[in-house]
């Protein structure tokens, strides 16, 4: 058995995601030993470990965390701008609904590409030692230490940090150990399913479908979305229920579903691309995780899925994850690093939002695969961008509060309700006056006319 380092300044991070490989770089700044552990091999060399593959929206959260250690120009040069939703209807017509104002996008980027640049970061540091092929078997919170066994002999190594920080995704070991304690947890696996899919480049090398926007095909019971990739294919991503995918046993069944629901895409996607891709893998579920708290004691916190995984309709996922290191480090800043302070500080300042943003992405599902095609919501939007104009202080659409700004997910949909309510209220006087002059307007006509029979 190998020993990992003495207590003193030290912290250990399970999971080298994007989330745990930031915090590393943030830890490492303020001085810290950190030892990064990760049950996978190191994802730079091994290109068939990118693990999920849903392409990440990254916008306002992610982009200021990664600058506050110096990444974000040089992780921006490897995405693609999304200024828009380009809806596909089933009858082959498209139209762009712009998400906010000129300037504000979404950046379309691979995972494994985004994760490399930070584990590239993390390991310039000299003070951060990445363990990778270590699995975590156990961890004593009260410690702290953390047990792991090494793939390449199977030996076990031990971990005594002064805190250990669970970065280790939806199905946290660390998020396990602390259920053990006065913890409040709850996970939901929505009935939708999801598959990857692919629009390769076309034969002249260029995008198939118009760049620069986040395509989505809204089906009411269905969604497919595509998400644009440096190399001019599109990452297709497509939502279901279990139900509907189960009778898709064969390429026959597949092609002729899409020909049904997906007519435009098709040509796209190609009907062997399609077959292919499709039975890659089976459809994978979709998890939505809250708990509370978020720490034990002075030595052990959650960030990023580990904390709160949510489905990835509002690209918020990657965002949240990468905004708790930052909002962690600025608690850090606040007082001097004293984890008794910090942990618990974390907890009560981030756990609202962690909870909220798991709502929003929920509700944010039937927007995407059947709101975005509706009369109403074209009208309510261009409404909230009129008003956002006109007042661009008082009033901000839900989805640029959360995608454009840092407002807190949970003022998201106090600020929301409250701004929905008041448009609602003004829409409904709106129409009952304009109601009451029209009918006034036809009385007086009537009675015009009604004159002009008597007199003649």
């Amino acid at each position: 058995m190998s020993q990992v380092r003495s207590k003193k300044k030290h912290v250990s991070i399970v999971g080298a995601g994007p989330a745990g490989a930031l915090h590393a770089c943030y830890l490492a700044r303020r001085g810290y030993k950190v030892d990064l552990f990760e049950a996978r091999e190191d994802i730079r060399k091994d290109m068939g470990a990118s693990g999920r593959s849903i392409n990440l929206a990254l916008s306002r959260r992610g982009i200021d965390s990664l600058q506050g250690v110096g990444i974000d120009e040089q992780v921006v040069e490897h995405g693609l701008p999304m200024n828009a939703r380009m809806i596909h209807m089933k009858d082959g017509t498209c139209f762009p609904v712009p998400y906010g104002k000129k300037g504000e996008f979404l950046l379309s980027i691979s995972r494994l590409t985004l994760n490399q640049k930070i584990l590239d970061a993390a390991v310039k540091h000299p003070n951060v030692n990445v363990h990778f092929q270590h699995k975590m078997t156990s961890c004593d919170l009260d410690e702290p230490r953390a047990e792991f066994t090494r793939k390449s002999d199977g030996a076990n190594v031990t971990s005594s940090p002064s805190c250990l920080f669970g970065c280790d995704g939806a199905y946290s070991g660390v998020r396990a150990q602390m259920k053990r304690g006065i913890f409040d947890y709850s996970q939901k696996y929505i009935p939708h399913a999801y598959k990857e899919l692919s629009i390769p480049a076309g034969d002249d090398g260029q995008f198939k479908i118009e760049p620069g926007h986040l395509h989505i095909w809204p089906r009411h019971q269905y969604m497919m979305i595509a998400l644009p990739n440096l190399d001019k294919s599109w990452t297709l991503t497509l939502f279901m229920p279990f139900k509907v995918f189960q009778p898709l046993t064969d390429g026959g069944k597949v092609i002729d579903f899409f020909k049904q629901v997906f007519p435009d895409a098709l040509p796209l996607i190609g009907e062997k691309q399609l077959v292919e891709d499709y039975f890659l893998l089976p459809p994978l579920p979709l998890i939505t995780v809250k708990c509370n708290p978020y720490h034990y004691k002075d030595t052990a916190a959650l960030l990023g899925d580990a904390a709160h995984s949510v489905v990835p309709f509002f690209g918020q996922g990657l965002n949240a994850s990468l905004e708790d290191v930052l909002i962690f480090d600025g608690i850090m800043e606040k007082h001097q690093d004293d984890f008794a302070k910090v942990l618990a500080e974390y907890s009560e300042f981030r756990v609202p939002d962690g909870q909220a943003i798991a709502d929003l992405s929920e509700q944010n599902y039937t927007e995407m695969r059947s709101d975005v095609a509706s009369t109403w919501f074209l009208f309510r939007k261009k409404v909230d961008n009129f008003l956002n104009k006109l007042l661009p202080t008082y009033f901000i659409p839900k989805y640029t509060m959360v995608s454009f700004t840092r407002t807190r997910y949970h003022h998201v949909i106090e600020k929301s309700n409250k701004q929905n309510k008041i448009v609602n209220i003004c829409l409904g006087i709106s129409a009952a006056v304009f109601l009451f002059f029209f009918l006034r307007i036809l009385t007086n006509f009537f009675d015009v006319s009604q004159g002009i029979r008597s007199y003649l």
